[in-house]
């Protein structure tokens, strides 16, 4: 199971699960040791086929850091923060989270896109 380490020091993931608004995007920075890279790999593939099936799943891609590194970056979109709640509490996908290697230390964080004039839309 991977250490969870929160992206911000003043709100939770689990504060962010209750605020119910949507759509949302689900940024999970991983940390692995080069070593448990593979291992990551699978147990991250089973737990997103599990996530796909749910409720208000969207979206997800996974991207690794280049040049030999050991950081990878889970983009996820959900409908709502309730239904990433409620995907995120099923017991398959905690049970498939026990998966992790060790090594892994996760840091997930719940956002929602802004429009910036010129820049993006949201």
């Amino acid at each position: 199971m991977p250490t969870l380490v929160e992206m911000d020091s003043h709100v939770s993931l689990f504060q962010q699960m209750d605020t119910h608004q949507g759509p949302v995007v689900l940024i999970n920075k991983f940390e692995v040791k080069d070593e448990e890279a593979d291992r990551f790999l699978e147990a991250w593939t089973a737990d997103a086929a599990v996530m796909k099936r749910q409720p208000g799943f969207i979206s997800t891609q996974l991207h690794r850091g280049i040049g030999g590194s050991t950081v990878f970056i889970n983009y996820a979109v959900w409908e709502s923060t309730d239904a990433f709640k409620h995907a995120f509490m099923n017991p398959e996908f905690q049970a498939k989270i026990k998966e992790y290697p060790t090594s892994a230390v996760a840091s997930p964080h719940l956002f929602t896109k802004l429009a910036v004039p010129g820049i993006c839309v949201a």
